[in-house]
């Protein structure tokens, strides 16, 4: 899927020569100021956002703290633009949340090769996670609002492992939230369901179990959530490339 980018800025004319610049490779939204920019945030959605830093109203600088201190919008990476180059402006930025910050005059190759960075970063870091059996989830977080929401994720579907029924409506409910803002902030974060994430998360601690080497397949499977250990010896292995047999001998011979 193409990513859909935001691009914020009071002068049509940048407005227009970004567009088309980046219409190519990314799905182009265009906003003149940062309430406009928050309502088509609210109602798509985006992958990236590049704000010029001053405008009327709610400027750059104001955009980027509303973002990173929401909890539905705290993921999306801001890259800011700014005539004003001294350490002091850049230094703001980077306190707001800014995931990069580019004075103007730029060249359009140094923006594409800093969306298309950003962009690049945040797949290969999900991948990272969803391959490897016992990177943690906060390793996906690019806020503390973020970083607060996997622990609470984490922390609630591990509660629940031995749940073979656990899906997003029981965790929905157990998070006090509702279903779709659940989904939607999963699926923003670690492009993953939140079915999926709950699969990941029981497949991690399973890894965890195997690891310590106290425990035999079957019951791993059994305790996170497993009705057969056919099924979870499929799962572990599409998910990580390995069985849980030849896990636990690596683990055993690092350990000896």
């Amino acid at each position: 899927m193409t990513p859909t980018i935001l691009l914020v800025d009071d002068n049509d004319e940048i407005l227009e020569f970004l567009a088309g610049e980046l219409g190519d490779q990314y799905h182009v939204l265009k906003a003149t100021n940062g309430q406009e920019a928050l309502t088509i945030i609210a109602q798509e959605a985006v992958q990236l956002i590049v704000s010029d830093v001053m405008m009327p109203e709610i400027d750059g600088f104001e955009l980027c703290r509303l973002i990173k201190t929401n909890f539905d919008y705290s993921h999306i990476p801001v890259i800011l633009l700014t005539a004003r180059n001294t350490l002091q402006s850049k230094i703001e930025g980077l306190k707001l949340g800014a995931d990069a910050y580019i004075e103007k005059p730029f060249s359009p190759e140094h923006l594409q090769a800093q969306i298309a960075n950003l962009i690049s970063n945040r797949v290969k870091i999900r991948e990272y996670f969803a391959n490897s059996p016992l990177v943690h989830i906060k390793s996906m977080a690019y806020s503390s609002a973020d970083e607060q929401f996997l622990e609470s994720l984490n922390e609630t579907i591990r509660q629940h492992l031995d749940d073979t029924e656990l899906d997003v409506e029981k965790l929905a409910r157990f998070m006090n939230m509702s279903r779709p803002t659940l989904y939607r902030k999963i699926k923003a974060i670690s492009n993953l369901t939140p079915n999926e994430l709950i699969n990941i998360t029981r497949l991690k601690k399973a890894a965890e179990m195997l690891a310590s080497g106290q425990h035999k397949v079957y019951e791993v499977a059994d305790m996170v959530g497993y009705n057969s250990q056919n099924n979870f010896g499929r799962n572990f292995l599409k998910q990580f490339g390995i069985t849980p047999t030849e896990y636990m001998s690596i683990k055993k011979g690092e350990a000896g």
